[in-house]
């Protein structure tokens, strides 16, 4: 499974550099439109090769989507939160009852 892994990404890797290769202009990537920028008065962009756009553009992505999904499953992890504290509640309360220096259990305590 391993070997599997590792072909994977080397193919992935590959594939990667060949793009690269292959998309290297020079491409002017304007952060605003045009109108918009004319009607605040200022012009913003950049030129980067096209693959760097590409390449951020997924990573953008991608990190989009962690950020979603960390944000989706928040309810998850406070439910968890809360039942974990409640366990470490109940396993405290079943040593403090089950050690012989407790108090107990009162009726335990009452037939003895």
């Amino acid at each position: 499974m391993r070997y599997l892994r590792y072909a994977v990404l080397i193919v992935l890797m590959v594939i990667l550099v060949v793009v690269a290769l292959a998309n290297r202009e020079i491409v002017t990537l304007q952060l605003i439109p045009a109108d918009v920028g004319a009607y605040l008065g200022w012009h913003r962009s950049v030129s980067l090769p096209l693959f760097m756009v590409i390449l951020l553009s997924v990573a953008f992505g991608v990190l989009v989507g962690f950020v979603w999904e960390w944000l989706r499953e928040h309810k998850y992890r406070a439910e968890a939160a809360r039942k974990r504290r409640e366990a470490e509640a109940l396993k405290s309360e079943v040593s403090r009852m089950k050690s012989p220096s407790g108090r107990g259990d009162d009726v335990l305590a009452l037939l003895e």
